[in-house]
């Protein structure tokens, strides 16, 4: 089954030119005119990527990350004529996946959108053999190919960056790691600033690990950043 989008932009030109773009890929595309509506459909139909726009009527596309985030990992590429640093550091923080700034080519969305459902396991899993490698750390158990984390019999649902940081962590698990360093090679931008986008990630994975009763632990290391301790 194609993988559905719910696409919320305050601008119908905007909606229907990446709506035919997105067609043409394969997806199933609804599009909605302003907050309210897309989370109606959300609360109805879960859909498997969210892509919102920040100024909307109604309720704005940071107000909606945050509600989709409190319980649900899907995907959520924020759109948006706001291109300042901060703007972009609150998008992460909240749980963006990704944020492109408008004028935008719909090209390039269409590729980023193929980039996060190749990363979040866009084929089924079946498809992955049984072979695939797993990572051990502890009670933790991650399968790269599936998306997968495990702690001793709990599945955890992380987001596709809460689970790309644990997975940088896990691989890397001898090394102590700078918020720059993590922030370069999990989001790929070479400057973001502030380190809060990291931060906060850290403390949603840091509840869910908790709430699991895992005895994986994100140790800081003040004045410079995270390791992994519980291996």
């Amino acid at each position: 089954m194609n993988k559905l989008i719910y696409l919320a932009d305050d601008e119908k030109n905007i909606r229907d030119l990446v709506k035919s773009y997105l067609v043409m890929e394969g997806y199933q595309v609804e599009t909605f005119s302003d907050g309210l509506s897309v989370m109606d459909a959300y609360r109805r139909k879960k859909p498997d990527m969210m892509i919102l726009d920040i100024m909307m009527p109604g309720m704005d596309g940071y107000a909606i990350c945050r509600e989709v985030r409190r319980e649900s990992p899907i995907p959520i590429l924020i759109v948006s004529a706001k291109d300042q640093e901060m703007d972009r550091i609150l998008g992460l923080e909240l749980g963006s996946d990704d944020y492109i700034a408008k004028p935008f080519s719909p090209r390039e969305l269409v590729v980023r959108v193929k980039t996060i459902f190749r990363r979040v396991g866009e084929l089924p899993s079946a498809a992955v053999p049984e072979s695939e490698e797993k990572i051990l750390c502890g009670d933790m158990t991650l399968i790269p190919g599936q998306r997968k984390a495990v702690s001793g019999t709990t599945e955890i649902d992380f987001t596709m960056k809460e689970y790309d940081f644990l997975l940088y962590m896990l691989k890397n698990r001898s090394k102590v790691y700078s918020r720059e360093q993590l922030i370069r090679n999990i989001w790929g931008y070479t400057h973001i600033g502030e380190p809060r986008a990291i931060d906060d990630l850290v403390k949603r994975v840091r509840k869910k690990l908790s709430n699991a009763g895992s005895t994986l632990e994100i140790v800081t290391v003040w004045g410079y950043g995270y390791k992994i301790d519980g291996c």
